[in-house]
């Protein structure tokens, strides 16, 4: 497979878990802002607002948890680059800097069965 085709099948992937992400968060409460919020520093795959606060939430796939799962998977880079983003949503979007933030992050994983598994950690990082 080429390293073209390979990626096209990766961001393909990546949309359809980011899409049941967003379905399982609107469920929590959650209002959709915007999704694959992109600038030179980054991009935040899902923003979002819950009561009083802007929510920045990253979106995070794994086949199976062997090698820690999909949480893991946020190194401190990532997590640099989500805050950089964030930094520049809220300069271009000037209506939202009041509110208080967050950096969720959303694992979803294909159990052992087949089974999708989502799990939501509010306030994941800072």
């Amino acid at each position: 497979m080429s390293v073209t085709r390979n990626k096209y099948w990766r961001s393909r992937k990546g949309v359809h878990f980011e899409k049941l992400a967003l379905e399982y968060l609107l469920t929590q409460g959650l209002h959709l802002l915007t999704t694959n919020y992109r600038c030179v520093m980054g991009e935040i795959d899902l923003v979002m607002r819950h009561d009083d606060s802007l929510v920045f939430i990253e979106v995070r796939y794994r086949a199976g948890n062997d090698y820690g799962g999909a949480l893991a998977t946020i190194t401190g880079a990532k997590q640099h680059k989500i805050r950089n983003a964030a930094r520049h949503f809220l300069l271009c979007q000037k209506q939202y800097q009041k509110l208080a933030c967050r950096f969720d992050v959303v694992g979803v994983e294909t159990g052992k069965s087949g089974e999708t598994l989502i799990t939501w950690v509010s306030n994941a990082f800072y």
